[in-house]
């Protein structure tokens, strides 16, 4: 497996892309290292990648234990209550909040330490059971009932496209959730920053970019199938 060969191929994509997008603006990569051995990901960190992604809490910490510092530590998986207390004040943003029983945990133990927590709000933008994140129409109602909350920085959006090959499909989800991000942005909403749009991964990062993501994650382009024996 050829990380340089595969990242800078991911980097190249992503600069023509952003050429395409309909916002012109930079794009930050998480690169996903799920299941990837913590050679491989400091390898990754020699060759410039700044952001890693996790989805399971236990995996995200032993990998933060060992790394320290070195990089900024993305939890992108469903987040459960009871795990936010390993997580909340190691990570550079929290992609995956997606109700009100979870930010209540989050605000908690945020105040106890005196900090903000960065949070995008996970919408379920394919309607699929299988997955995390509120509806799409729910959006604006779930963003007002964080404001409240003085510790959490919700700082945008995200959402997984449905795992289809149906490229006008995953553009319509990908309008959606820009134009939803527009709306509440134009809100002006205090205390509330719409900076991202993470959505896109391996298999459409291109397509969601050219449709307003400004992040995108991305792991078997980089690092190849995922280890499950680590």
């Amino acid at each position: 497996m050829d990380i340089k060969k595969n990242l800078e191929e991911v980097l190249n994509n992503i600069e023509l892309a952003e050429k395409r997008s309909v916002t012109g603006e930079k794009v930050k990569l998480i690169a996903v290292t799920k299941t990837h051995g913590i050679d491989i990901i400091e390898k990754a960190i020699e060759l410039g990648v700044k952001d890693i992604g996790e989805n399971k809490v236990q995996e995200l910490t032993k990998k933060i234990e060992v790394l320290k510092d070195k990089v900024n530590y993305h939890m992108i998986g469903n987040l459960q209550s009871n795990k936010v207390k390993f997580i909340y004040n190691k990570v550079k943003l929290i992609h995956s909040l997606d109700r009100l029983s979870l930010a209540k945990e989050i605000e908690k133990r945020a105040s106890q330490d005196d900090i903000k927590v960065n949070c995008l709000i996970q919408i379920n933008i394919g309607d699929e059971s299988t997955k995390g994140g509120i509806e799409l129409r729910d959006t604006e109602k779930f963003v007002e009932s964080l404001l409240e909350f003085n510790h959490i920085k919700i700082m945008g959006l995200m959402a997984i496209a449905p795992d289809t090959d149906d490229e006008k499909l995953l553009r319509t989800c990908f309008k959606n959730m820009f134009n939803i991000k527009e709306k509440i942005k134009s809100k002006g909403y205090e205390g509330l920053e719409m900076k991202y749009l993470s959505m896109g991964m391996s298999n459409d990062y291109e397509i969601a970019i050219e449709e307003g993501a400004n992040m995108v994650r991305v792991g078997s382009k980089i690092f190849g199938a995922r280890n499950y024996n680590i």
